[in-house]
């Protein structure tokens, strides 16, 4: 899932090199955290926030095949 966030943020922004994802398990929910730079964030998030819920929902289909909760949490890089 990781990969699959990853791969999706480094096509949306302009500096791919910025893009981290960092993975935080726990019992039933992985924590995914996007982190970018400052000036990609609009595009992670899109209008009204439409591209981080599509993001969202992509995470949700993939993690129904194995049984897990994913949630997506996009953090600004300072």
């Amino acid at each position: 899932m990781k990969e699959l966030v990853e791969l999706i943020a480094k096509a949306l922004v302009d500096q791919p090199d910025k893009v981290v994802v960092s993975v935080l398990d726990g019992e039933q929910t992985t924590i995914l955290e996007l982190k970018v730079a400052p000036e990609d964030l609009g595009k992670v998030i899109g209008k009204q926030g439409r591209t981080a819920r599509a993001i969202r929902i992509i995470l949700g289909a993939a993690g129904m095949k194995i049984k897990r909760r994913f949630n997506l949490e996009i953090i600004e890089k300072g």
